[in-house]
């Protein structure tokens, strides 16, 4: 592998860590891909929300400061406050 690769992020099986491209749960007509960041003491809660309106995808990043220590807990949560956050905002959350 190169200098630039490494630098880069290229070559991509270097990483036995990596986890797939999570799968985006529709809720409400949202799309919501959970996106835990590792961080102290285990994982922060997040998740990307998208949706289509008027022909553009609107994204909007959730990343909150809870800590959970398991990855797959972590994302399960990550869900649930991405819900919450639709529940509550709606489409203002990409104003």
């Amino acid at each position: 592998m190169s200098l630039w690769s490494k630098l880069f992020g290229g070559g991509g099986s270097g990483n036995s860590n990596a986890r797939p491209e999570p799968e985006a749960e529709t809720y409400k007509g949202f799309l919501i891909f959970p996106e835990p960041q590792p961080g102290e003491g285990g994982y922060r809660v997040g998740a990307r929300i998208e949706k289509e309106i008027a022909g553009e995808v609107k994204v909007h990043q959730l990343l909150r400061a809870d800590a959970i220590l398991n990855i797959d807990d972590a994302a399960a949560f990550s869900v649930r406050k991405a819900k919450q956050v639709i529940d509550e905002q709606g489409e203002r959350i990409f104003r």
